[in-house]
């Protein structure tokens, strides 16, 4: 009985996920292993957790299944946990055997490759739903009979056992990059996160934001962006965010006089900027860096500027909103003192310092994940409060383990569509494509490419998203000119904004569930108050002072006067300066933000003339109307 007791499904998961956790600090720590070795024993970690956890039979109603049902289901993910098992120890065990002969197949190579990319198939369709397994499955089908598409399409014919090799036995296919640095660097962040929210950061985030603009104007709606914003740094991901920063500053903005389309809205649209937020960033950060070929480091000091434009853009529409409604803050006496929280869970942030520290120094993000793990726990007991026990730690290991399943699935399944569009030469037809139908015109080009990454985004992760559009589109932005880093990037933006853009926007869905909103109606105000974030990134790409590069005085004098485009096209996006703005207002202080954010003195100057006209008319008319200067705007 007391072994039954043990071999529970969840003591089992338990036991799993501690256990990947302990794999993945101690290479952390002391090294990784060879690149298959690595992602093997990572995916069989995953695989084994997501078949005890996602069962092919669900039981929503908990009811509704029989007993017979219920073992069927059972008995089938034990068979998917056998061969994932069986699959994944043979690369472990035959790696060495594997280089002394040249990587060449044999038939037991080819039958575990095949199973693998099944299982594979399962796991994501399991934890992301059909929409990543459904695009692989299209790229398998052209792998193999792509060679009877006529024109510049086609390809060579590949063989099956040509496929399952390359995807199987290198490092081109199911193990390539995305898998190594979710093997690697993401799983140890995910972790991190994990220690640090359930150390109660994340309740020192809203207190603390709570406490600073509280009592401003829409103040819970500011206090939504300050939180989703540090939380998202930790987090890296929208869903999450809005799941944990939204239960909280959703229904106090109602209570203020929110609509809820406009509360969920706003949740959404900061809950998805903590993946653009250095210096933690999302999952996909990670990726573009090993994809680049550059240091984590230098993807969050390109990222920087952006992310704060992203912020202040929503902070100053928000601000205006709550001015149009003449909404108030809260209730003083339901604001928590700012030094009262600093001295009870400020201390749980310094891991988060820590952890910049510690990679501006040069050292790896596998160690500045693993030593800022190590500093959550001996923070944490500087205050009786929140000392981490043993079932802390273990909810800690179990929900980092946990969530990093998503982002592993989605590498690993991505990784297969790497492998097909490297075997067939598809990324270069495409990147031909999109040259010829834009006619060498870069601003098409990335127009193109921004729809391509919203569109594989729907219903997707960031990471996923990222992968497919960067691997397929990426290429033809640097044969336009653009940098790689930035061409990266402006991918990488249009991916994380993909869980806002309607018809499947993922964190929009998560925020109008909260709200009891509309969920289309959250997702196309979601994306009206984040117009700025959609236009940045054709911004940088053609003014690259906006990622931090060039002369400081550039950098300086580009960051400036993009904050004034941003409250220029801010303004026009809600009819609102120093008073209600007319048609012809609206349209000139949206193209004066276009010019303040462009690129270029003269462009900029143009812009912050315009803004200041407009701004100079609106006080006249205050003035002769007898009424007091608004400074509402400028005064929170």
């Amino acid at each position: 009985m007391e072994w039954n007791k043990l071999l529970n499904k969840k003591s089992l998961i338990t036991i799993v996920a501690v256990g990947m956790c302990i794999f993945h600090m101690y290479t952390a720590q002391f090294g990784l292993f060879s690149a298959i070795v690595q992602r093997s024993i990572h995916l069989l970690f995953a695989c084994i957790l997501i078949y005890l956890t996602f069962s092919i039979v669900t039981d929503k109603n908990k009811t509704t299944l029989s007993a017979g049902s219920k073992t069927l289901g059972w008995s089938v993910d034990i068979v998917f946990i056998i061969l994932s098992f069986v699959t994944l120890v043979y690369l472990v065990i035959e790696y060495k055997n594997l280089v002394l002969r040249g990587g060449e197949a044999t038939d037991l190579d080819l039958i575990f490759g095949a199973i693998l990319i099944v299982v594979v198939l399962d796991v994501t369709r399991r934890t992301i739903g059909w929409a990543l397994p459904i695009i692989t499955l299209i790229a398998i089908a052209y792998s193999f009979w792509g060679h009877h598409i006529p024109g510049g399409w086609g390809h060579r014919q590949i063989g099956f056992e040509q496929f399952v090799s390359f995807q199987y036995l290198t490092t081109e296919g199911l193990f390539s990059i995305p898998l190594g640095v979710s093997a690697s660097f993401i799983f140890i962040f995910v972790l991190f996160a994990a220690f640090l929210l359930n150390s109660g950061v994340g309740l020192f985030f809203i207190n603390f934001a709570n406490g600073v603009a509280g009592t401003w104007r829409g103040g819970p709606a500011k206090v939504a962006i300050i939180s989703s914003g540090f939380f998202g740094m930790i987090s890296g991901s929208a869903v999450a965010n809005v799941a944990s920063v939204g239960s909280f500053t959703v229904p106090l903005m109602k209570r203020l006089g929110y609509s809820p389309t406009m509360a969920g809205a706003v949740e959404a649209v900061a809950s998805t900027g903590g993946q653009i937020m250095p210096p933690v960033m999302g999952a996909a950060a990670f990726i573009v860096a090993e994809m680049v070929g550059t240091s984590y480091l230098k993807v969050c000091i390109a990222a920087a500027i952006p992310a704060v434009l992203y912020y202040f853009s929503l902070f100053y529409i928000v601000h205006i909103e709550a001015i149009k409604v003449d909404m108030k803050g809260l209730p003083k006496e339901e604001i928590p003192s700012v030094k009262d929280e600093f001295l009870k869970r400020g201390h749980l942030v310094l891991p988060a310092i820590l952890l910049v520290v510690i990679l501006v120094l040069g050292y790896s993000p596998m160690k500045a994940g693993f030593w800022s793990i190590i500093a959550v726990y001996v923070v944490a007991l500087f205050k009786k409060e929140t000392r981490m026990n043993w079932p802390k730690i273990k909810d800690s290991l179990v929900s980092g383990a946990l969530g990093a399943l998503q982002v592993v699935t989605c590498c690993a399944c991505a990784g297969i569509v790497i492998g097909v569009v490297t075997q067939t030469g598809l990324g270069l037809k495409f990147s031909n494509l999109v040259i010829s139908a834009a006619q060498g015109n870069l601003l098409l080009s990335l127009i193109y490419i921004a729809l391509a990454a919203l569109v594989l985004g729907m219903g997707l992760t960031t990471s996923a998203a990222y992968i497919l559009t960067v691997i397929i589109a990426g290429p033809a932005l640097v044969d336009l000119g653009v940098d790689l880093l930035t061409a990266h990037l402006f991918v990488f933006y249009y991916a994380c904004l993909s869980t806002i853009t309607p018809p499947v926007a993922l964190a929009s869905y998560a925020a109008a569930g909260i709200a009891g909103a509309s969920p289309f109606r959250v997702g196309y105000k979601g994306m009206w108050i984040a117009i700025v974030a959609y236009i940045v990134p054709f911004f940088f790409v053609y003014n690259p002072s906006l990622l931090w590069r060039g002369p400081l005085w550039l950098i300086l004098i580009s960051f400036v006067t993009a904050i004034f485009g941003c409250m220029a096209i801010g303004s026009a996006v809600e009819g609102y300066l120093l008073r209600k703005t007319n048609l012809l207002e609206r349209v000139l202080l949206f193209i004066a933000g276009l010019f303040l954010i462009s690129q270029g003195i003269r462009e900029s100057a143009i812009g912050f003339t315009a803004f200041l006209v407009l701004l100079g008319i609106q006080y006249v008319l205050i003035k002769r109307a007898g009424k007091k200067t608004i400074g509402a705007v400028f005064n929170p």
